[in-house]
């Protein structure tokens, strides 16, 4: 039988992964798509929200085809977790078109891929391509994503995680494996700027790798897949600063709170309460789902710093309680200052 390709989908936190793997899945021209989602915390915020997308080819089983790592970063867990769910995938490779890895905002991309020179999994699967996902509107401010102290924020989110690698480093990494750079939030940004992020980065990048400006996510299929790459075959002309490496630390005092609530709220109410909230603890990042009094929709809400982003996915099922779920990642976070500044009668809608 045919391997199945893989395109692995790295970048920071907040630059638009989730975004751009929902539209490919809402735009699969036909694809069986199967997608592994490497999650941080306990709530599985993205996986629910590509899940929503509903796309799924068997029906009796909707979830069929999302699978989630909620237990730590792809690249430091690829034996305890990786192995066991692609061999489960690749049980069902007759029914896969490709699959899909969304890496976590801190994953290292080599680790990763070497894992498909296994023999139980190379004979079976091949990564076709990288596409490293890119924040225009950080580099063009001369950061390396939209909230530095944000993706620092996931070093400790999880035991598992055993690396803490410089951003600078980390950044070059996921450049170092790209077979293709997406360049997002660009409508932030002036032709000027744009320009100039786009000749920096082609000055970073392996020969003809090409950088593609996206807006929300929205992108040809066709783009993403068919490099037809067989990178696992090509890490020696992808050089990484953890080529040689043995084991790193990760800072303790980075952690996530993940609230389940039984309320609804005002989205700009829970906004402004959210900003107050960050404003007295280092909060870097917000995302999950909010209940929304007499709306029938799902409310989506992701926060990268001070800039918060909501939508309405789809509507509440009979079978699902109507509850409010977020993820807070932060520095040192408390959970009981946080409980009492969203639980309060005022935020009821």
């Amino acid at each position: 039988m045919h391997k199945i390709p893989v395109t692995v989908i790295s970048g920071f936190l907040g630059a638009g992964k989730t975004t751009l793997v929902r539209h490919l899945l809402q735009n699969n021209q036909g694809k069986r798509i199967a997608v592994l989602v490497n999650e941080f915390g306990e709530v599985g915020i993205d996986g629910d929200l590509l899940r929503s997308c509903q796309i799924c080819d068997d029906e009796s089983n909707p979830e069929s085809n999302i699978v989630e790592l909620t237990n730590g970063c792809l690249c430091c867990t690829v034996q305890e977790e990786f192995y066991p769910v692609m061999q489960e995938l690749l049980k069902r490779r007759d029914q896969i078109d490709c699959l899909v890895i969304e890496t976590s905002g801190l994953a290292l991309p080599k680790p990763l891929i070497q894992a498909f020179q296994w023999p139980a999994i190379r004979n079976s699967a091949t990564v076709d391509g990288v596409v490293t996902v890119v924040d225009c509107h950080a580099l063009g401010m001369g950061n390396l994503v939209g909230d530095l102290a944000a993706l620092e924020s996931q070093r400790a989110d999880d035991p598992n995680l055993d690396h803490e690698t410089p951003i600078e480093e980390l950044f070059e990494d996921q450049l170092a494996c790209a077979d293709l750079v997406l360049l997002t939030k660009t409508d932030l940004v002036d032709d000027r700027t744009l320009t100039k992020v786009k000749s920096w980065l082609e000055h970073e990048l392996q020969p003809g790798v090409k950088v593609v400006t996206v807006k929300d996510g929205s992108i040809s299929p066709d783009l993403l897949l068919g490099f037809n790459a067989a990178v696992e075959d090509d890490l020696d002309n992808r050089h990484s600063h953890h080529d040689h490496e043995a084991e790193h630390e990760h800072d303790e005092d980075i952690n996530s709170i993940e609230l389940i609530l039984d309320q609804s709220f005002e989205p700009q109410a829970l906004i402004q309460q959210l900003k107050e909230l960050s404003a007295q603890q280092e909060i870097y990042r917000v995302k999950g789902f909010v209940n929304v009094g007499n709306k029938p929709m799902r409310l989506v809400l992701q926060g990268v710093g001070n800039r918060f982003e909501t939508f309405y996915d789809r509507l509440w099922t009979k079978n699902e309680s109507r509850q409010t779920k977020l993820v807070l990642i932060g520095q040192n976070l408390n959970r009981q200052i946080i409980e009492a500044k969203l639980v309060q009668p005022k935020t009821l809608a």
